[in-house]
């Protein structure tokens, strides 16, 4: 017998979205701290380690999402490792935006010019305090955009983690519409719950860039 949708059923998708939050929340703060490391990795003077980390965005990318959920749900468990769902996709969505972050954050420190890290070696500075002081603050402002376009495709991307079993938004989207068999008035709800969540991503960003120019004006 079929239900009625009903606030109840509301009520479920929020909790799928707030899930979807969590998750894709993981997946940007450690990714985020492993991409940076990889970005630093990608312009150091020590060659095999800048071909090490280029190796790993090679295989990340070019590895399918849903490859590499499979992977750590699936596949540790020939090691004898049984992960959660949660774990195992966070895990897989931290592999995945830390290859992705590290190459969009070590453009935007190389989108920075030349003359800057030559300025902080005249002034006696450090490679790593002209990075700090010097690059990143400039290559912060470029990074905003790129970063929050990714950040909401990873929103978006965190449906494929219904494939090991994590139930987010749009997995419990479709719980609800095989429940009550009326497709068109889950999806519009599940569809609002993504537009509040991309576009509040959205206007963080306007409103960092906003903050950011009126400081250096």
């Amino acid at each position: 017998m079929f239900q009625t949708f009903s606030f109840g059923h509301v009520n479920y998708l929020l909790q799928g979205a707030i899930w979807t939050l969590v998750l894709a929340g993981i997946a940007l703060v450690c990714g985020g701290v492993l991409g940076a490391i990889v970005a630093q990795a990608r312009i150091s003077t020590i060659a095999p380690l800048r071909y090490l980390m280029q190796g790993y965005i090679y295989v990340v990318q070019g590895t399918p999402l849903l490859v590499l959920l499979f992977i750590c749900y699936y596949g540790v468990s020939y090691l004898g490792i049984e992960l959660p769902a949660i774990m195992a996709a966070a895990v897989g969505f931290t592999v995945y935006v830390s290859a992705f972050l590290g190459e969009i954050w070590r453009g935007c420190i190389q989108s920075v010019a030349r003359g800057q890290w030559e300025g902080g070696a005249a002034l006696a500075l450090t490679r790593w305090q002209t990075l700090r002081y010097i690059v990143v603050p400039q290559a912060f402002r470029v990074a905003i955009p790129p970063t929050v376009g990714f950040s909401v495709q990873v929103v978006k991307n965190t449906a494929l983690a219904s494939i090991v079993g994590f139930i987010e938004l749009t997995r419990a989207g479709q719980i609800v519409a095989n429940a009550t068999f009326q497709p068109l008035q889950v999806y519009l709800t599940v569809g609002a719950f993504y537009f509040v969540m991309c576009g509040s991503l959205a206007y963080l960003s306007r409103a960092i860039d906003k903050r950011i120019t009126i400081k250096n004006a």
